[in-house]
């Protein structure tokens, strides 16, 4: 038969059994297809070597009146301004109190036990003391430090591990400020099963669901920019202000939106905040009213006044100030801004907030009801189409909503940890055309270890394994940026080799082929060699190489089968590098798959059309 050359349709598809895939690709991992062709992905390298503490789960970028470029940090714990690779801690104080003689501490022992009536801390908060004496041979300057809360023993006392054990047991301190930020939240999202739930009718009657149930939510931070300074909100919390203008604003702290001076009638609870581009005016998600103040209502939307984040009183005849409440669904998940409009994703619904001017300001239409989201950050636009992860389907809205047709949607979504989805986040790679969702797999231990991408130009999918809990495209930075579980930055698409450890090491890719019949899948072949076809565009290594794997089998669902060796295995493999002409195979059988691989530092591959020489053969 000569030679054939080996031509797979671009991307991955599992939506039906490998052996009806004929021709197209099956798996993969740290691989995307660009042209129709895969290649292994870009690497990443540390933003700084400065770690920030807890999760991320929110990153937001602007750049302040005098050039200075800021970076929003949320985490599970705190919330940070990156600016020149180190991180400042904004996080709001929630509390400040006067106390007198509070510390308690024992002979030999590191833990500092604090009194403090009504404290209302929860364990692994931060506080930071100042003006205390030494205690029982713990020096002053161990003490006025922030620390964390190790444990509550009550409403009125709890402990902290101090950095040296005290020489002598004592009570004291002096006069103490503890200076409390907000709580910290949750890092793991708990869940419940039994009576009351799930939907009504769901299961048998009298019997309670085991469905899991969010009962606690995870810490998630919503932030933008409002001229050069710097609105953000905790989800379900409160809404705080930075200001980029006040001397040596990376030393300050933001505070409550309700404490600014000549401010009128602000939300003090919401689910998101923004600000909106095109009329600037900062908008809360789920907020409470003007009318209600404290009591979150989960669907109603509340602005300010144009260009003035200190006047929301709705009922002035003399600003723009207003509030709208939704109807349909139960509470607001998550609002995203396209250039034309804000949508706005209630559990039900999707709705389009549009900015009218005097004298309604904003009307909302509905466009489209029975739809789902995953998660309030499993959204995000591109220019004008808004790309979101449902319960069990990809979705754009170009204009009008519309089902993405994935070709790895069962494969994805029986992946996904059920129990964990609001940690799944959405983020866009420009420059190669993607949407990412990062989403924790039913094998990570309720961590984010998955990725599925659509590349919306191509309209191909692909995934992979990589934990990343935040992303952000390129645009201030000049790599897109995501957040770590190990407590760092990364620059993506930075270098071609893992940049996560020191020195770096190899990404390890592959992309595997569905079977290919010989013929229609009655006659054996004899392949005898391959003609490779692999560019190693920006690899530095001296000789990059790869592995090219060529396996066979006799039927569908059989074992591949090694005639070298007369050996059933599942791979046989070669090196491939830039200098190499040609493999020489000895192989039989109905099928065979192609598999391209790499785990080589500094090496980045891309795959053309090789040709394998097979004729018709035979079975001995």
């Amino acid at each position: 038969m000569g030679l054939t050359k080996l031509q797979f349709r671009p991307g991955i598809n599992r939506e039906i059994t490998s052996y009806s895939n004929e021709g197209g690709w099956h798996d993969c991992d740290k691989v995307r297809f660009q042209k129709g062709y895969p290649e292994q992905i870009g690497g990443w390298q540390r933003k700084s070597n400065n770690a920030f503490l807890g999760t991320c789960r929110a990153l937001h970028p602007w750049v302040a009146l005098n050039r200075a470029q800021y970076l929003g940090v949320g985490t599970s714990t705190k919330y940070y301004i990156e600016s020149g690779g180190y991180f400042y801690d904004i996080t709001p104080i929630r509390a400040t109190v006067s106390l007198t003689d509070p510390f308690s501490v024992t002979s030999g022992s590191a833990v500092l036990t604090v009194t403090d009536v009504d404290h209302g801390a929860v364990t692994g908060d931060f506080v930071t003391f100042s003006g205390a004496t030494d205690v029982g041979g713990v020096l002053a300057a161990t003490l006025n430090q922030e620390h964390q809360i190790a444990s509550i023993i009550d409403a009125d006392n709890y402990t902290i591990v101090l950095s040296a054990a005290a020489t002598s047991t004592a009570t004291g301190g002096g006069s103490v400020t503890a200076a409390y930020q907000i709580n910290v939240g949750l890092d793991t999202t708990v869940t419940g099963t039994g009576w009351g739930t799930d939907t009504w009718s769901t299961g048998a009657w009298g019997t309670a669901s085991d469905a899991p149930v969010v009962t606690s939510t995870l810490r998630l931070w919503t932030h933008d920019n409002y001229g050069q300074h710097l609105v953000y909100n905790v989800r379900d919390g409160g809404i705080y202000f930075w200001d980029a203008a006040a001397v040596n604003p990376l030393d300050q702290r933001g505070v409550s939106l309700d404490s600014l001076t000549d401010v009128i009638d602000p939300p003090t609870i919401a689910k998101q905040v923004l600000v909106s581009d095109r009329d600037r005016h900062i908008i809360a998600f789920g907020c409470d009213s003007q009318f209600s103040p404290g009591v979150q209502d989960p669907m109603l939307i509340r602005f300010s006044d144009q260009d003035n984040i200190l006047d929301w009183n709705v009922v002035s005849t003399t600003n723009t100030a207003g509030e709208i409440p939704l109807g349909s669904g139960s509470e607001i998940v998550c609002a995203v801004e396209t250039r034309q409009q804000v949508l706005v994703f209630t559990d039900t619904t999707l709705y389009a907030m549009q900015f009218l001017g005097p004298p309604y300001t904003f009307g909302v239409s509905t466009i489209s009801e029975g739809i789902t989201i995953m998660s309030p950050n499993s959204a995000v636009a591109v220019q004008d189409r808004v790309f979101w992860m449902g319960r069990n389907e990809f979705y754009v809205y170009t204009g009008a909503v519309g089902r993405l047709v994935s070709t790895v949607r069962d494969y994805v979504f029986g992946d996904i940890d059920q129990t964990q989805i609001e940690k799944i986040v959405a983020g866009v790679n420009a420059e190669h055309s993607e949407v990412w969702w990062f989403y924790p797999s039913t094998s990570g231990g309720g961590l984010v270890d998955k990725y599925v991408i659509h590349n919306f130009t191509e309209d191909t999918w692909y995934y992979g394994s990589l934990a990343r809990s935040a992303w952000l495209d390129r645009g201030v930075n000049e790599y897109p940026i995501a957040a770590g579980l190990d407590g760092y930055l990364y620059e993506q698409e930075n270098g071609i080799n893992d940049g996560s450890v020191s020195p770096s090491a190899a990404i390890v890719s592959y992309v595997q082929s569905s079977p290919i019949d010989i013929g229609e899948g009655d006659q054996f072949a004899f392949i005898s060699r391959m003609i490779p076809d692999v560019s190693f565009m920006n690899s530095t290594a001296t000789i990059p190489k790869v592995q090219l794997t060529l396996s066979v089998r006799n039927f569908s669902d059989g074992t591949y089968f090694d005639s070298t060796t007369q050996d059933y295995v599942k791979t046989q493999s070669a090196p491939v590098d830039q200098r190499t002409e040609q493999l020489f195979f000895r192989l039989r059988g109905r099928q065979m798959s192609f598999q391209i691989s790499s785990n080589e530092r500094n090496v980045k591959w891309r795959l053309g059309s090789p040709r394998i020489d097979l004729r018709t053969d035979g079975r001995r």
